[in-house]
């Protein structure tokens, strides 16, 4: 399987047509069809459905341009670091994070990083550990900020100077936030807004004394920004971690820490054998001088 082929076919899925594929590739109608007929020859896979006015993928065919897209964006990743000059660093830096005001920390080495490598860019994808953990196994990102217990048998780990805090987020006229603290038995009756990796970790689950399924789950949510408007509306209460939501001034919302605690411990982690680029390398050396 050809990386040109590769490009061939991501061309037609996105074209949505053979012909209008061929004229962007600069190709020839038949020549754009034997090669995507070779290539289902080779997988032994229908990728196209070929309709009167357009073609569509089929799973397969979804399954394939979702692979190849992260195949080309390895290679493009690659040749533009091997490109590189030997006196100029540059280059992206790819990290995957959960929500968290540590992140703080990341950005204080890249200020760093960015008096001395200006031309090292940065980029973001946020998401929960199961997407950080997923981008970072499949390549599309150099580093992961990680919350929580974690198997690092296939990572490098490097533990942040801070933990964040488990607490719950509610609004200011809830009689709850009064209390100051939110115990778990305060929380048995009340709808709550949890965030859908909470039934793997046992920590929480162990703190909340009873299992999840006989507790009043209103909503499970990815991103807690979103799950703060279901707050402010009303919904229920979100278990959520300290300084994500502003809950200073005018806000209508609170937060209370649990009690007895439960904190978090934070990992920058990154695949073991990994081989870096150069300015992944030097990105590493200025967290670890933050750290």
């Amino acid at each position: 399987m050809e990386l040109r082929v590769l490009e061939y076919f991501l061309a037609v899925a996105r074209e949505e047509s053979i012909s209008k594929a061929a004229e962007f590739l600069h190709l020839t109608q038949p020549t754009l069809s034997r090669q995507l007929k070779d290539l289902e020859e080779e997988l032994g896979k229908q990728l196209f459905l070929r309709g009167s006015r357009k073609v569509t993928l089929t799973e397969d065919g979804m399954y394939l341009r979702n692979r190849a897209e992260e195949i080309l964006e390895l290679v493009h990743r690659t040749q533009h670091d091997l490109m590189q000059s030997e006196e100029i660093i540059t280059g992206e830096v790819a990290i995957g994070c959960g929500e968290t005001d540590a992140i703080r920390h990341v950005v204080q080495a890249i200020l760093r990083l960015q008096e001395q490598y200006p031309q090292i860019h940065y980029s973001f994808v946020s998401g929960d550990s199961a997407n950080v953990l997923y981008a970072l196994d499949k390549g599309l990102v150099d580093f992961g900020v990680v919350l929580g217990q974690l198997n690092l048998s296939k990572y490098e780990a490097l533990p942040f100077p801070t933990v964040d805090t488990w607490g719950i987020l509610m609004r200011k006229d809830a009689p709850l936030a009064q209390k100051g603290y939110v115990e778990a038995e305060d929380l048995w009756e009340l709808p709550l807004l949890l965030s859908r990796q909470v039934p793997q970790h046992s920590r929480i689950t162990d703190w909340l004394k009873r299992p999840l399924d006989s507790l009043h789950i209103a909503a499970y949510y990815n991103l807690i920004y979103n799950a703060s408007i279901m707050v402010e509306e009303g919904l229920g209460y979100a278990l959520t971690l300290d300084k994500l939501i502003n809950t200073s001034g005018h806000s209508s919302l609170a937060f209370l820490p649990l009690r007895p605690a439960l904190d978090n411990e934070l990992h920058l982690i990154w695949k073991r054998y990994q081989v870096f680029s150069r300015a992944a390398e030097k990105f590493l050396e200025a967290v670890k001088s933050v750290f």
